[in-house]
C-alpha cells in the first residue's frame, strides 16, 4: 500500500504545477499563510461553539444563536483552509506521504470529519429541549470535547509535518518506517 501511495505522490511531484507550486518564490508562501490564517479563524469558531456546548463560554446565550451565528464564517475558513491544504499537499506530495506525522493528521482529519457529523446531528435534533441551558446533554459535550482535542492534535501534526524528524532519508526504526510509509531506496524531497 505504501509503494502504491508512494507512486501516486511522485506522480503527482512530476506535473510542472506541482514543481512551479513548490519553487515559486511567493506563491508557496501565500498558500501556506493563507492556510494558517483561515485554520485561525475556522478552529477560533469552532472552539467557541465546543465551549459554549461546555458551559465555559457564553453561558447566558442559547446554543442554537451561537451555532448559527459563527456557522457560515467557519465553513468559509474550513472551505479556504481545506483548498489550501490540497495546495500544500499538491507542492510537495512525497513528503508528506512520507511523513508519520501527515498521516497522523490525515487519519484523525477523518474522525474530525465523522465527530462534526454526529455533532452537528445529535445538536439539531435535540437543541430545542437544552438551549438555553449553560451546558449541553452529555453526549453533545463528548462530541465537543473531542472536537478540541482531535483539531488541538490536527493542529500539533501540521506543525510537525515542516520540522519532521522522522524523515524517510534517515535511518528510522522499522515501526516509524513502516507507519510513516517509507518506500526502500525511493525517497524524493
Amino acid at each position: 500500500m505504501s509503494e502504491l501511495i508512494y507512486n501516486f505522490a511522485v506522480w503527482v511531484d512530476d506535473t510542472s504545477w506541482s514543481t512551479m507550486l513548490h519553487e515559486s518564490y511567493y506563491m508557496y508562501n501565500w498558500v501556506e499563510s493563507t492556510h494558517v490564517l483561515t485554520l485561525m479563524i475556522s478552529l477560533g469558531m469552532l472552539f467557541l461553539i465546543d465551549l459554549r456546548m461546555l458551559g465555559w463560554a457564553f453561558p447566558d446565550v442559547p446554543a442554537s444563536k451561537i451555532a448559527d451565528r459563527l456557522n457560515i464564517p467557519m465553513m468559509v475558513g474550513f472551505t479556504v483552509m481545506f483548498i489550501t491544504g490540497i495546495l500544500l499537499f499538491y507542492a510537495v506530495p512525497v513528503r508528506s506521504v512520507q511523513s508519520i506525522w501527515f498521516r497522523i493528521k490525515m487519519v484523525l482529519l477523518v474522525g474530525c470529519a465523522i465527530n462534526a457529523y454526529l455533532f452537528h446531528k445529535r445538536m439539531n435534533e435535540s437543541v430545542s429541549s437544552w438551549d438555553n441551558d449553560a451546558k449541553a446533554p452529555q453526549r453533545i459535550r463528548n462530541g465537543a470535547m473531542l472536537s478540541l482535542g482531535f483539531w488541538t492534535v490536527v493542529v500539533i501534526c501540521g506543525r510537525f509535518i515542516a520540522y519532521d524528524w522522522f524523515d524517510c532519508g534517515y535511518p528510522q526504526p522499522a515501526f516509524i518506517e513502516f507507519v510513516a510509509g517509507c518506500v526502500d531506496g525511493q525517497t524524493r524531497f
